[in-house]
């Protein structure tokens, strides 16, 4: 019998060989012997059995990364990814939005869209540089203008497909065309809370978005915003979220930049909202690696093509991505956790929080306080 590496998976040559299953978001590590084996297995004309060992082929087989059906997708050639590797790439396709949220780092909506041109040529060093999991961002990624040519652009890459969405103007047609594996929707309170923070009628329009997400058959998740609006709405949430379904539930605190430094009353202090920081479920969006800071594997393009370590450092970019998303991803240095000025028991578990709240609290000890808070540490 022949064996082919199944068409939801792809090899991934990171610091490590692995497999990686785009459907599931799962990362296999492989030894040397597995890794030749499953090369030989993307081939057209498969692997037979007898040339790995039975309980490998079983386990593979198990998992759903070898197939006995051929059909084969075409991959682009496997290098050795950089050190560290680029796994996560933020990709903000536009700056259009059809809201205006009270704490939007962004600030207004602008009328700037990522070429096509330039997102195809991103995709294919993404998927060259062994990439996981493409988050794809605005503003709202729908009305980019040409959306629908991302969309297909999209097809049948070597990577996870992330659409984060404000999910008012998905709609069964569009959810239904798309070539992702997962929407994020933004649900920050019940009904009063998200939609003071969003707009009236939002909160109802999200609801039918992961409605409509679920019938298309896209895994969901939610990300939370603290605010002084939604802090009674957590344990219901949390409820009402593992009752849908929901893959990933992040909660996170709003940087002070954008729309909420004229909206002051949004804000929460470390305090209060740093307790709200353990809701959540699952496994994020962002990996990490021990001994590092957050960021260690991610990184991100805006809309005008400019690369940084993160969306928040937007505006002090390391370069623009027509220089080669490789050479930019060079120029960003990892931070390792025992170069901040955390001292306290647990900051290899939190890893010193969110670096750029960090930085703009001013505190001039680079501690994120809401992290601290969030694990009961006191603040001198």
């Amino acid at each position: 019998m022949r064996y082919f590496l199944s068409p939801k998976c792809c090899l991934k040559w990171l610091e490590f060989p692995a497999v990686y299953d785009i459907g599931r978001d799962e990362l296999f590590e492989l030894d040397e012997k597995g890794f030749e084996f499953l090369k030989r297995c993307t081939d057209h004309e498969g692997c037979e059995s007898g040339q790995c060992a039975g309980e490998f082929l079983e386990y593979a087989l198990h998992e759903g990364i070898l197939t006995t059906e051929r059909g084969a997708i075409e991959r682009p050639p496997l290098k050795k990814a950089p050190e560290p590797s680029l796994r996560y790439l933020e990709l903000q396709v536009t700056r259009r939005c059809n809201l205006r949220c009270g704490h939007c780092y962004l600030g207004p909506a602008e009328n700037v869209d990522l070429g096509l041109e330039r997102t195809a040529h991103i995709f294919r060093e993404f998927e060259e540089m062994q990439g996981l999991r493409l988050l794809i961002t605005g503003g709202e990624p729908i009305l980019h203008t040409q959306f629908h040519e991302i969309n297909d652009l999209l097809r049948d890459r070597a990577f996870r497909k992330v659409l984060f969405t404000n999910g008012t103007i998905l709609t069964e047609e569009i959810a239904g065309s798309l070539h992702i594996e997962e929407i994020q929707v933004s649900v920050d309170g019940l009904e009063r809370g998200h939609d003071a923070l969003r707009g009236k009628g939002t909160f109802r329009k999200v609801m039918g978005a992961i409605e409509i997400a679920k019938r298309a058959g896209l895994d969901v998740s939610v990300a939370t915003m603290v605010h002084p609006e939604n802090l009674d709405d957590f344990d219901s949430m949390e409820r009402l979220f593992e009752g849908l379904g929901v893959r990933d539930w992040t909660v996170d605190v709003p940087c002070v930049a954008g729309n909420l430094e004229e909206n002051p009353f949004f804000q929460v202090s470390p305090e209060i909202a740093g307790r709200y920081l353990r809701y959540g479920f699952g496994v994020g969006l962002h990996g990490g690696g021990e001994g590092f800071a957050c960021g260690l594997h991610l990184a991100s393009v805006t809309a005008e093509g400019n690369v940084a370590k993160c969306s928040f450092y937007s505006g002090v970019p390391v370069g623009n991505a027509d220089e080669g998303l490789a050479a930019c991803w060079g120029r960003i240095e990892p931070l390792r956790i025992d170069e901040l000025c955390c001292d306290c028991e647990v900051k290899d578990l939190c890893r010193g929080g969110c670096r750029y709240r960090a930085e703009i609290l001013g505190n001039g000890k680079g501690k994120d306080l809401f992290r601290c808070r969030s694990f009961d540490q006191n603040i001198t």
